[in-house]
């Protein structure tokens, strides 16, 4: 997010993450494919922070994973640390790379996935909640990752079609545009 921020925009983005998170827990959680279900919520934290940045990401995830603490009364501040990694991340990517490939939000969505359900693991052993470290957990880590890397596209299509509207141009997309148009080039002022 270059500049200011609109209202719009964070109305929407609030919207969104609320949307994904109720929506996470209501439902989707519910649903058991191969012994697990889908998880939403790094995949929209991921998206978002591919759409509007590090900072945006880093406050949608700590967002997102304080209403699912909340929600779901669980230790509270374990998902806030991680989504605030994931979106953090996703949006230093954006930042950095300025991803256009239509693999990238898959490849990031398998890795948010990763980095949230390893993470949350590891810090929940770090705590010291019993729960059995075993190859289970291994294949429901494995087995969540592809699943959430299946549904990473739509998942992040649809947050791009609620956020474009709203959305703040990029500068570096609208010059690379004009060097691919026939616009002026560093080349050709010599």
């Amino acid at each position: 997010m270059s500049g200011s921020v609109s209202a719009a925009l964070v109305v929407r983005v609030a919207a969104l993450a609320l949307a994904a998170t109720l929506l996470e827990i209501v439902a989707v959680s519910q649903i058991s494919v191969f012994g697990v279900s889908a998880d939403l919520t790094p995949l929209m934290v991921m998206s978002i922070g591919l759409l509007i940045g590090s900072v945006g990401g880093a406050v949608t995830g700590f967002s997102v994973g304080l209403f699912l603490d909340l929600a779901l009364v669980q230790t509270l501040g374990v998902n806030s640390l991680i989504f605030t990694l994931v979106g953090y991340g996703a949006g230093r990517l954006r930042e950095l790379r300025d991803p256009q490939g239509a693999i990238v939000p898959v490849a990031a969505g398998a890795a948010a996935t990763a980095i949230a359900t390893i993470g949350y693991s590891l810090v929940q052993f770090l705590l010291g909640v019993d729960a059995p470290v075993s190859l289970l957990l291994f294949r429901e880590i494995v087995t969540t990752v592809v699943i959430n890397t299946v549904i990473a596209l739509p998942v992040f299509a649809v947050a791009r079609r609620w956020l474009q509207p709203v959305m703040p141009d990029d500068p570096r997309r609208r010059r690379r545009r004009a060097y691919t148009t026939g616009g002026l080039s560093p080349l050709s002022r010599a």
